[in-house]
């Protein structure tokens, strides 16, 4: 399964970045054999800042056709490492070929797009700056993988 992250906003070159990439990089490596992967990082710019509305425009561009979605959203679930490890999985085994995982800008997601997604998933009630969300979610990839190969990564 192809894994899409469609995200609002250009990270630079720097830390955040190079945690991204590198918890990427670890994902393709173990996912490969899970069905999981490549990942593709696609970033959109609202330069006529358009808001959230306009946002949700572009990131509905670059949503693959028919993929299963997953919105990184405060008003999402709280859930643990293992049970995004095996919604990850659930996914495989249902044939899904596509999951796109988006987030938003600094305002967040706007509540059409919101509404289209399969599943919401929340980091917890604190807000996030947007860079560190994306290094959360290469992070929690690479725990899925390592969760589903035994991998003493992740610690229960």
């Amino acid at each position: 399964m192809k894994i899409h992250l469609c995200v609002v906003g250009k990270l630079r070159n720097g830390p955040e970045k190079d945690l991204v990439d590198d918890y990427l990089n670890r994902f393709e490596k173990i996912g490969r054999s899970y069905g999981l992967g490549p990942v593709s990082v696609v970033e959109v710019e609202d330069k006529k800042n358009g808001g959230m509305s306009n946002e949700a425009i572009l990131l509905q561009r670059i949503i693959p056709k028919g993929s299963a979605i997953i919105a990184l959203d405060e008003r999402g679930e709280v859930i643990s490492s293992p049970s995004f490890s095996r919604k990850l999985i659930t996914y495989v085994n249902n044939s899904i070929s596509d999951l796109a995982i988006i987030i938003g800008g600094a305002d967040g997601i706007d509540s059409k797009l919101r509404e289209k997604a399969d599943y919401k998933i929340s980091f917890g009630k604190m807000v996030w700056p947007h860079a560190l969300v994306r290094v959360m979610i290469a992070e929690q990839l690479y725990r899925a993988v390592s969760i589903l190969a035994g991998s003493p990564y992740h610690r229960t």
